[in-house]
């Protein structure tokens, strides 16, 4: 397993970032870089589930390692999802289990970092590290132009 690192510098407020990021309409929106339709089953709250789903069930199950409002949010990968549901672990997804996705806002004087913590397969690397930039370009657009 490998972690990547991705940074980008927005130029507005943390609060303007993190709603960005974890509202239900602009979730969608630039998740969409990385499948159309994609979206997230969860409270929010540390400690909960969540479901990263496709619009046909498939997905990512995993819950939030830990949060703090408007800085912080760590999600520890666990299984995938099938038709909705939660799959247990096998052979191949013991490979990644445990994966940690990692937002983090950094403020400065005249804007605000995000960066993002990812671990991933091997086999992986060449797609992520093409389409997460793409993914915080849009975070970023969503950002600054919803002030």
């Amino acid at each position: 397993m490998k972690r990547l690192e991705f940074t980008i510098e927005i130029n507005t407020s943390i609060e303007k970032i993190w709603e960005t990021l974890w509202n239900d309409t602009t979730y969608r929106d630039w998740v969409s870089v990385f499948c159309e339709g994609t979206y997230v089953k969860t409270n929010w709250n540390e400690g909960d589930s969540v479901h990263f789903l496709t619009p046909d069930g498939k997905g990512m199950n995993s819950i939030i390692e830990k949060k703090l409002e408007h800085q912080y949010i760590a999600f520890k990968h666990i299984s995938e999802l099938e038709n909705f549901e939660p799959q247990p672990v096998d052979e191949t997804t013991s490979e990644w289990t445990g994966a940690m996705e990692i937002y983090e806002l950094i403020p400065s004087t005249s804007s605000v970092t995000l960066k993002v913590l990812m671990d991933t397969l091997e086999k992986y690397i060449e797609y992520f590290e093409t389409t997460f930039p793409k993914a915080l370009e849009r975070v970023k657009t969503l950002s600054e132009n919803n002030q």
